[in-house]
């Protein structure tokens, strides 16, 4: 029986977002044109080293999502917040039904598939939604972005000026 305290207007995107990239904000302009409300979680992944640390990546997101930057738009019904644990469990405290997560490449889609039929397992009520990578995002990963930053490359065409300017001040440390 659907809980019907959970919305399927509301959707929240999760994800480390270390940093937030174009990719990841083509998702979130594209998700919070399909739903009422879309929530970005930040998460801790144990499996990954993050070079900012949570706070600094809600706040990035904040910052891109709320119009500072280059191509950056307002986005008024997204919401950005921090959570510890399964992404599953933060969806539904959230009170979503959907979840969205991007696809990049066939790899990403076998792993993202995977995940998907766990999440469903840890709580039938949450539906996955993907959207694909637009092609000129498809390759952009923010490692990849990271790596680059550390060899002083040009990061313009994949990162807000906001996000250009702390990883290019992190990676100098």
């Amino acid at each position: 029986m659907p809980d019907s305290t959970l919305s399927p207007r509301v959707a929240v995107y999760t994800g480390t977002f270390d940093p937030v990239h174009y990719g990841h904000l083509d998702i979130i302009r594209r998700g919070s044109r399909l739903f009422d409300k879309l929530i970005v979680g930040v998460g801790i992944n144990p499996d990954k080293k993050t070079l900012f640390n949570i706070e600094e990546r809600v706040q990035l997101i904040r910052d891109v999502t709320s119009g500072k930057g280059d191509k950056a738009e307002p986005l008024s019904n997204v919401e950005v917040l921090s959570f510890e644990g399964l992404a599953v469990r933060f969806v539904r405290d959230c009170g979503a039904r959907i979840m969205l997560r991007g696809l990049r490449t066939l790899s990403d889609m076998e792993y993202e598939f995977t995940m998907s039929l766990m999440n469903l397992a840890q709580d039938p009520q949450i539906e996955t939604l993907f959207l694909m990578a637009k092609e000129e995002f498809s390759h952009v990963s923010s490692s990849l972005l990271r790596q680059i930053a550390a060899l002083d490359g040009n990061l313009s065409k994949f990162l807000p000026e906001p996000v250009r300017t702390a990883l290019a001040e992190r990676a100098r440390r």
